[in-house]
């Protein structure tokens, strides 16, 4: 095994713990507010403060890479996620847990980017295919697991262990860390900080996540909710014309004339928006409208992680067959398809036929997933890497943070006017024609994009 792909299963690793702790702890919420006595909604504070400390901190990483070095800084980042999980373990009450709940999402916008910087800066377009792959398998396989995990330590320990799981990993990485990584001193930058350029991504990243946050709280809420979203894609426009004309900017733009780096901003956002809603959507269908229990339901929207996985092993092969314009294209339709089918199941479709939609929906997302990340970064000179995987990270802590926020959104609108049923239709159709958008943005594009990064 080579010194870059230790590295890169070390770096993966820390990533399967942020995002493992990031979808087990739904499990617990139930629990936790019993605890702390407190209800359901305010205990959903712990997801919602973790994803607005990862959107407002993660353009600094570029920054303190740069200055610091990116091992310096993943290591500490490691370090203070691991602390802070001891610390939530520990929590006498809620204002503490939210308080290291910030904490681990400030060190997880650290660890995370930084992480990846340091396997991919370096590497050559024809490696970029498989040095991503390495890093995109903890994105299926934690919250496949989370659930089965989460579901067996509420049953038989307790809450705290979700977060003490957390330690032992953390401090085994950051030791490998500190002997694996190369240092990285040499390549330290003194830049100045773009102060105007932070407090704007942050105002943005915060009136996005909170406005849509706030519109899944009813009409009243639903209004002040989107006036937030719209001032947030405001300041966002107002973000990108001063990254754009300032000197010393917090992160440079200048990647977005690549269009194998452009499509992951624009149609890839869109699409993860959907990926990020499918599982949502399919578990309140089944668990409100068809008034299945949570256990049936979870064998059900497990599918969509098994296709996930289980498409991993050929995702380079067929990138390499169809080229990174075809597997996308595919993807699409995989998504598009069984969103439409999942639009008419009802409470007595056979069974194994909403498995197998699940099914082809999982195996839809994996492979887009593994294409846009390994051509996202192939006309990227390696110098401008570092602001090129900040822009990524911004956007994807974003996306993720909307997904849900948006198709509940979604349904509750459709429900004004339609029967709940109906609504849940309309809105799996609604997935399956955002998907449009990227599909034709990809459709477009030359077929052989990306071929330095295919295996001759």
């Amino acid at each position: 095994m080579t010194k870059q792909i230790q590295i890169a299963l070390l770096v993966a690793a820390s990533f399967f713990m942020e995002m493992l702790d990031g979808t087990i702890i739904t499990t617990a919420l139930p629990k936790m507010a019993v605890d702390f006595n407190t209800n359901l909604s305010t205990i959903t504070l712990m997801i919602s403060t973790y994803l607005v400390a990862v959107a407002v901190s993660i353009p600094l990483c570029g920054w303190l890479a740069q200055r610091y070095g990116k091992k310096r800084i993943w290591i500490i980042a490691v370090l203070i996620f691991t602390l802070s999980s001891l610390g939530s373990a520990l929590a006498p009450n809620l204002g503490i847990l939210l308080v290291m709940r910030l904490l681990q999402g400030f060190s997880g916008a650290l660890m995370t980017p930084t992480g990846q910087l340091i396997v991919l800066q370096n590497t050559p377009p024809q490696q970029m295919l498989r040095m991503t792959s390495y890093l995109v398998w903890p994105s299926l396989i934690a919250p496949a697991i989370a659930p089965v995990i989460g579901g067996l330590i509420v049953t038989y320990w307790s809450w705290h262990w979700i977060f003490l799981i957390n330690i032992p990993i953390g401090l085994i990485i950051a030791g490998l860390g500190v002997f694996v990584m190369e240092n990285d001193d040499q390549d330290r930058k003194q830049t100045p900080f773009d102060f105007v350029g932070f407090i704007e991504v942050g105002l943005a990243s915060i009136l996005l996540l909170v406005g849509a946050e706030l519109a899944t709280h009813g009409p009243v809420l639903m209004v002040v909710g989107l006036i937030l979203v719209v001032l947030g894609i405001v300041f966002g426009w107002m973000v990108y014309s001063h990254l754009r004309t300032v000197s010393n900017p917090l992160f440079s733009v200048d990647a977005v004339k690549f269009p194998s780096f452009r499509i992951y901003q624009t149609g890839g956002s869109v699409f993860w928006i959907t990926v990020a809603a499918m599982p949502y959507v399919m578990t309140m269908l089944l668990q409100t409208i068809f008034h299945w229990s949570a256990a049936k339901t979870g064998w059900y929207i497990i599918f969509i992680f098994i296709g996930n996985i289980g498409i991993k092993p050929f995702t380079n092969w067929i990138i390499n067959k169809l080229q990174f314009r075809g597997a996308l294209l595919l993807s699409f339709w995989a998504s598009i398809i069984s969103s439409v089918f999942l639009a008419i199941i009802g409470p007595n479709t056979f069974g194994p036929w909403i498995m197998f939609l699940a099914l082809i929906s999982g195996c839809g997302r994996s492979l887009a997933l593994t294409a846009y990340n390994g051509i996202n970064l192939i006309d990227i000179e390696p110098k401008e890497r570092p602001s090129a995987n900040t822009l990524i990270a911004v956007t994807r802590s974003l996306v993720q943070g909307l997904g849900i926020s948006l198709i509940t959104v979604v349904i509750n609108l459709f429900e004004q006017v339609v029967s709940n049923q109906m609504a849940f239709t309309l809105s799996f159709l609604f997935l399956a024609l955002i998907t449009v958008y990227p599909l034709i943005e990809v459709w477009v594009l030359p077929h052989d994009i990306g071929k330095e990064a295919l295996t001759k």
